[in-house]
């Protein structure tokens, strides 16, 4: 059985760390920017992988996103999963060599599926994870591309058999009606896509505090709980996450390092705030 897994996702439009909800989006600030306010090394010691997301409308911008993803990799251990934009072998070459270990396909999963086939086959499945975003729930539940501003003609079932057919040999499933809300996961719908298929799945869109992430990873098939809020986890949150989960009874990987944590830098002043608000 696949250890379960904490991840963080990083949302990057032109260079910059954006805020989602319902996938509108609103910038929060540049890598220097979450450096300063967000030691990095907080991040890195306290989840399993992290997930970089390339969110620039039109023109993707892959040479912007690659340095992005080569000066987060140079500060983290963990696992790295990049996708967003990427159109061809080419910029799957220029993202692993970046320093990602995975490549996110969301798009190109109906736009290009032989271009995820060649993916799969280049690399292996384990290193495609196909990324789902869909509105509405259950069985009613319609899959979106573009960063949801497209329908991609298929409901999730369908969507998820295609994935998997395709070659992707991970799932990131987000809900985009939960998405930066807090309200929590979809469970019914992640129950479901668990279901349907024996690919891992992370869980993506609604967190809003620590028993969420363990809803969502009590779940049978989902391996991963992500939230890409950044501020409801400054300080040592991210590290309270995982002993919460631990808690609830599921087992986390345990991680040492040669010397002491760094602590997270919290300026006077700087406190968590709602989701969609930046400082």
């Amino acid at each position: 059985m696949l250890k379960k897994r904490l991840v963080f996702t990083l949302l990057v439009h032109q260079g910059t760390f954006q805020l989602s909800r319902n996938f509108s989006l609103q910038a929060v600030g540049t890598l220097d920017w979450l450096k300063k306010y967000y030691e990095f090394t907080a991040i890195a010691r306290s989840v399993d992988e992290l997930v970089l997301l390339n969110v620039t409308r039109g023109e993707a911008q892959m040479p912007v996103f690659c340095e992005r993803v080569a000066q987060l990799s140079a500060s983290a251990f963990m696992p790295i999963a990049a996708g967003g934009g990427i159109r061809s072998t080419d910029d799957a070459y220029r993202l692993l060599d970046a320093g990602a270990d995975k490549l996110v396909i969301n798009s190109a999963l109906f736009s290009a599926p032989a271009l995820v086939d060649e993916l799969a086959r280049t690399f292996g499945s384990q290193c495609v994870v196909a990324s789902l975003d869909y509105r509405g729930a259950s069985a009613a539940a319609e899959v979106c591309i573009e960063q949801g501003r497209t329908r991609a003609g298929m409901d999730l079932a369908t969507a998820i058999r295609h994935a998997e057919n395709a070659g992707a040999g991970e799932l990131y499933l987000t809900s985009i009606d939960r998405d930066g809300t807090g309200q929590g996961y979809d469970l019914d719908t992640l129950e479901l896509a668990s279901r349907l298929c024996r690919l891992p799945i992370i869980a993506s869109g609604g967190v809003g505090n620590f028993e969420h992430l363990l809803q969502g990873l009590q779940l049978e098939n989902v391996t991963g709980a992500s939230t890409a809020n950044i501020f409801n986890f400054m300080s040592d949150g991210l590290t309270q996450a995982r002993a919460f989960i631990e808690a609830g009874g599921l087992q986390l990987a345990h991680w040492q390092f040669a010397d002491a944590p760094a602590a997270p830098l919290e300026p006077a002043g700087m406190r968590p705030l709602a989701a969609g608000k930046a400082p």
